[in-house]
């Protein structure tokens, strides 16, 4: 068997490593390495697919396996957290540190599965996936809110994150002045960064959008004036206040949008190729470097599953 390549990185100041877990394409989703004294954790996890490159990553750092002392998925999404039970298999001295709604389905990962597969087929689920690994309960840190970690003398607090899921947590780091925002500051990616800067879109990904908690959420990230966040799609953004005002104005929008189009026959389709065109009206305002179709085709998945997120908001309004 070929040694597993070293998956590309970005080194940022305060020992963070923004590491792309290659899924679906390079850029589109990374995990973070985050050191402290002789210590290691991994914020996010990726894929099962992943580990074989996070550990290569880890030897030619010099960084024993042994030496990782966290996991920490910040939500039980298959992209954030289906390599937590392999990586935590390799990471002997390691300790999940998971949301309290998140706990059980890593434990157990059966229902993460059913679901999975009954969106995407046993085929394609494998080849997206891999094996998703259960984690041994007594290997698992409950991050209730508030929840504060000593890694070493660097604190980290966790909080709850509604809005893109309810088993969501965020992470402030005040040695970086940044929070680890897993999905709950959408996503960005670097390929459309131009002249005006970052281009940030919501992830309203099934099953849990809620956008008045999700604007919640935003207010407790700007109450504590971040420098950064980082993303896991994808890595990390500054200028914060104006991306969250951004990130605002879309929630608003994809819920117009949504409400609009709900009586329509064929509404998925109709709420997708919306989604888009807003899309694509955002990055031409800020004079993304890409052309329509180039972003159509980056954002083809994403926009997807943002349109079955808000179908099963729309249907949720109902009841």
């Amino acid at each position: 068997m070929r040694p597993a390549s070293v998956p590309a990185t970005v080194d940022y100041p305060d020992n963070i490593t923004c590491v792309d877990t290659e899924q679906v394409r390079p850029g589109q989703a990374c995990c973070y390495l985050v050191g402290s004294g002789n210590g290691y954790a991994f914020i996010d996890c990726g894929t099962s697919l992943s580990v074989p490159g996070f550990k290569a990553l880890l030897a030619k750092r010099g960084i024993g396996l042994d030496q990782i002392a966290y996991v920490m998925p910040t939500h039980v999404h298959l992209d954030h957290a289906g390599g937590a039970g392999l990586l935590m298999r390799e990471c002997v001295n390691a300790k999940l540190v998971v949301h309290p709604r998140g706990a059980k389905h890593l434990v157990d990962p059966s229902a993460l599965v059913a679901g999975a597969t009954a969106v995407y087929g046993v085929e394609k689920m494998a080849a997206m996936y891999g094996e998703i690994v259960p984690v041994d309960e007594s290997r698992v840190i409950v991050a209730d809110e508030g929840f504060t970690l000593d890694f070493n003398g660097r604190e980290l607090v966790f909080i709850d994150a509604p809005g893109h899921a309810r088993h969501h947590y965020a992470i402030w780091d005040a040695q970086s002045r940044g929070w680890f925002a897993g999905d709950t500051f959408g996503l960005s990616y670097r390929v459309f960064d131009g002249p005006n800067g970052a281009a940030v879109l919501p992830t309203t990904t099934p099953v849990q959008f809620e956008p008045d908690a999700w604007l919640k959420t935003l207010s407790r990230f700007m109450a504590t004036e971040p420098s950064y966040m980082f993303l896991t799609h994808y890595g990390r953004v500054g200028d914060v206040q104006p991306l969250a005002a951004d990130l605002r104005g879309h929630i608003a929008m994809y819920q117009s949008i949504a409400l609009h189009l709900v009586d329509e026959p064929d509404r998925h389709a109709r709420i997708v190729e919306a989604l888009t065109l807003h899309a694509l009206e955002e990055l031409a305002a800020m004079a993304a470097p890409v052309s329509d179709e180039l972003a159509r085709d980056w954002l083809a998945f994403d926009l997807e599953l943002n349109a079955q997120g808000l179908g099963v908001w729309l249907d949720r309004q109902k009841t």
